[in-house]
């Protein structure tokens, strides 16, 4: 099982530097940053820019993979978007995941001070993944619904580098087949309706969508297995690093529900907070599941813990 750790980039460039550099040496597989232009977790908090602070962490890291989780397509355009990654993918050495999402409407409302429906943010999801796409193919031009674009004329990569991996985001049934047709992996966090949710009725939701993504790979003639999947644990009503034991069976659960990697929230926040868990726990936590894949010889965990999944 690889294993992702989701920073939350409310630090100061020079505080944060030890963590990326722990987070390198530790064995995880993927450092993520979060894409938000407003979020109510950090309202009155410093809210670092992603993109800047990725080419920053790729500077002073060797090993780990960098990603968003996820980049929102409700305030990012296709050609601004896959310029960015692929400029990232060269920096970091070949290190970059674009995972990329829907996008939420507070930043909508923050970028362009009117609302959206969830319809037309969609559309336009849809419209950044197929325009990303076109352009890492070195298409000049492509009319979507609701973005398009002409006239792009440089190399979609830098000499020598290849696309970054496209990992998206999606909950529903469109999302769904916009994955299976368009992604190199899918994400989920289960969606809006598992904050309050206890473990168990989490995890019946997102067995449900990994079922649900196995029905619509196959009706589209993709074999699942091709599919990287990734879930992200810590938005529900339950703590998944309360203990060792408990993020072991978490990893466990995930294993049984097809994903191939476990992400989660770096510590943050004040004892007792949403995002908070003590930091010996971790380190263990992290350090069973990357030696268990190291017994394995594959790099993924054979049996890190219980699972009661």
């Amino acid at each position: 099982m690889r294993l992702g750790v989701l920073v939350l980039q409310t630090d100061p460039w020079r505080e944060s530097v030890p963590l990326w550099q722990r987070l390198d040496a530790l064995g995880v597989d993927t450092a993520y940053v979060a894409d938000h232009l407003t979020h109510p977790t950090v309202a009155g908090m410093w809210w670092a820019d992603p993109w800047t602070t990725l080419a920053a962490v790729a500077g002073v890291t060797q090993r780990v993979r960098l990603g968003t989780l996820v980049a929102s397509a409700a305030v990012r355009s296709p050609t601004v978007l896959a310029r960015t990654a692929a400029t990232l993918q060269d920096v970091s050495d070949g290190r970059f995941v674009l995972g990329l999402g829907m996008g939420v409407p507070a930043d909508v409302l923050a970028d362009r001070g009117a609302a959206e429906s969830p319809a037309q943010m969609f559309a336009r999801y849809r419209d950044v993944v197929l325009g990303v796409r076109a352009l890492w193919r070195g298409e000049p031009t492509h009319e979507g619904r609701r973005v398009s674009f002409s006239g792009v004329e440089p190399l979609p990569h830098a000499p020598g580098r290849a696309a970054p991996p496209l990992v998206l985001a999606a909950h529903g049934p469109q999302g769904l087949a916009l994955v299976a047709r368009e992604g190199d992996g899918w994400t989920t966090y289960g969606g809006p309706a598992v904050p309050g949710l206890d473990r168990e009725a989490y995890w019946r939701v997102v067995r449900e969508q990994a079922a649900a993504m196995d029905a619509v790979c196959e009706r589209q003639g993709r074999d699942p297995s091709t599919l990287q999947r990734s879930v992200l644990l810590g938005y529900a009503g339950y703590r998944p690093l309360e203990s060792v034991e408990v993020f072991l069976d978490e990893v466990g659960r995930a294993t049984d529900a097809g994903f191939d990697e476990v992400a989660f929230y770096w510590p943050s926040g004040p004892p007792g907070s949403r995002f908070w868990a003590d930091d010996p726990v971790v380190g263990e936590a992290v350090g069973r599941v990357v030696d268990a894949g190291e017994r394995d010889g594959s790099g993924a965990a054979a049996d890190p813990g219980p699972s009661a999944g």
